[in-house]
């Protein structure tokens, strides 16, 4: 799987403590300042790998669209997050996990020029969280897709 789409501009983020998942976890804000809610919505990039369908999505204000996506062949769910225009490296982060448990199962962050993650969680027969932040803009959902 290749990220050449990418440029990491600043550190990977190795762990967050439990603490810190609230801070990261807080529903989407509102877009900050200069963001172009008339942009088109970013489209799915296919990060995920083959096999892999969009089962849901979420905007990240107006600057781009957080999707997920499940592999029946793997029972793994990705997510991904893009934004609608890329342009110079912004802060981005994202989170995965089973719903029920006190950590994140893979995360990806930086300071990314067009999209961040793919992250992974093995999540057949149970529900998902992913969240996460792009250019300060927070996004996320909890408990969706079960099953």
């Amino acid at each position: 799987m290749s990220r050449t789409k990418r440029v990491l501009q600043g550190v990977v983020v190795a762990g967050v403590g439990a603490a810190a998942l609230t801070t990261l976890a807080p529903a989407a804000s509102a877009a900050p300042a200069g963001a172009s809610p008339s942009a088109a919505a970013a489209a799915y990039n296919g990060a995920c790998g083959s096999g892999y369908k969009v089962v849901n999505s979420t905007p990240v204000g107006g600057i781009g669209t957080a999707y997920l996506t499940y592999s029946s062949a793997t029972g793994k769910n990705c997510a991904v997050a893009i934004r609608n225009v890329a342009g110079e490296p912004v802060s981005m982060n994202l989170y995965i996990r089973r719903t029920g448990t006190e950590i994140f199962a893979d995360t990806d962050g930086g300071s990314f020029r067009s999209y961040v993650g793919p992250v992974y969680v093995k999540a057949a027969g149970s529900c998902v969280d992913w969240w996460g932040d792009m250019d300060g803009v927070y996004f996320g959902e909890y408990g969706t897709n079960c099953g």
